[in-house]
């Protein structure tokens, strides 16, 4: 099962360090501001959707343990 939305934790699993995942995270979260998610402007959000995660790391984001 393929998930929609990816957390820090979820980059971290697939071998990113601490900070990469999060920097991954914010970068996601900036370019959905500026698509006018501004729900995403929040501190306190973690979540983004994996279509953001894979435009920013430019390689389709799948949950597989095939890595």
């Amino acid at each position: 099962m393929e998930k929609e939305f990816i957390d820090y934790k979820d980059l971290r699993r697939f071998g990113f360090g601490d900070s990469q995942a999060r920097r991954i995270i914010r970068l996601a979260k900036k370019k959905l501001v500026e698509k006018g998610y501004a729900f995403y402007n929040g501190k306190r959000v973690g979540l983004v959707p994996a279509k953001a995660v894979a435009e920013v790391i430019g390689v389709p984001f799948k949950e597989d343990d095939s890595f």
